[in-house]
């Protein structure tokens, strides 16, 4: 079955970084455009980042353009986010997510606070 699993969340300070990732069984990875969104406490999830299957193109809102970065490495099954300059409201749980087979990860927790 399709299954996604996160890791690399935690506590950091205002102007920290993190690097989370995601890695993919249960489908072929390389097929499948992947999307990291995030929801934070009392919100709704919001999307923040897309890639291509190949890893040719990738887009993010306003809100991370330039800050965030998401790369994959197909031959591990991995999507990942490099987050740099966070600021508090990062603070959310980030999910990794495939569109065409509408599937979720389990999400780890962001928090970024002195």
């Amino acid at each position: 079955q399709v299954q996604l699993v996160e890791s690399g969340g935690g506590l950091v300070q205002p102007g920290g970084s993190l690097r989370l990732s995601c890695v993919a069984s249960g489908f072929i990875f390389s097929d499948y455009d992947m999307r990291w969104y995030r929801q934070p406490p009392g919100k709704e999830r919001e999307w923040v980042a897309g890639i291509t299957s190949t890893g040719g193109g990738t887009n993010y809102p306003t809100s991370v353009k330039g800050r965030f970065t998401i790369s994959r490495d197909n031959a591990k099954n991995t999507v990942s986010l490099q987050m740099n300059s966070l600021k508090p409201e990062d603070t959310a749980v980030y999910y990794c997510h495939t569109p065409a087979l509408n599937s979720w990860g389990q999400g780890t927790q962001v928090t970024v606070s002195s």
